[in-house]
C-alpha cells in the first residue's frame, strides 16, 4: 500500500502573486479562493452554473456555488488539503476560459451571440 503525498498548500502571498492575468477577477476571501460572474438574468445563470457543473465533475473537483437570479459565485478550496492547492488554480483556470469564452472576438467561424440585442445576451462578459 502507498501512502498519499499531501498536496501543497499556497500562502496568501503565493496565492496574490497568482491572482493575475487569466485571474485577476478571482480573489481570495476566507480561506477560499472566489470570483462572482454577472448575468443577464435566471437564464444566463443556468448556464454558468450548468458550465461550472460540468467541468468541475469531469474535474473530480467540487466548488462551493451561491447562485441567484443575476450572478454565480464560485468558491474553492481543497477540503483534503485544508487550504488552496494546484487543483484549485487549474479548475479555476478552466472556469474562467470557459466562462469567458467570446468566440466572435477570434474571428473565426463562429460568431457568437449578438451583444447588441439583448434577447440573446446571457453573461456580462468583463471586457465587454
Amino acid at each position: 500500500m502507498t501512502s498519499k503525498q499531501p498536496e501543497k498548500t499556497f500562502s496568501d502571498e503565493e496565492i496574490q502573486a497568482r491572482l493575475s492575468g487569466p485571474l485577476k477577477h478571482w480573489y481570495m476571501e476566507d480561506g477560499w479562493l472566489r470570483r462572482k460572474y454577472k448575468t443577464e438574468g435566471w437564464k444566463g445563470t443556468l448556464m454558468v452554473v450548468t458550465t461550472i457543473g460540468h467541468l468541475a465533475e469531469a474535474a473530480w473537483h467540487h466548488p462551493d456555488l451561491t447562485v441567484s437570479y443575476a450572478f454565480v459565485v464560485v468558491k474553492l478550496k481543497t477540503h483534503s488539503a485544508k487550504g488552496i492547492t494546484d487543483k484549485d488554480f487549474a479548475l479555476a483556470m478552466k472556469i474562467e476560459e470557459v466562462i469567458q469564452w467570446q468566440p466572435g472576438r477570434e474571428g473565426g467561424a463562429l460568431e457568437g451571440t449578438p451583444s447588441d440585442d439583448q434577447r440573446f445576451r446571457y453573461i456580462k462578459y468583463d471586457d465587454a
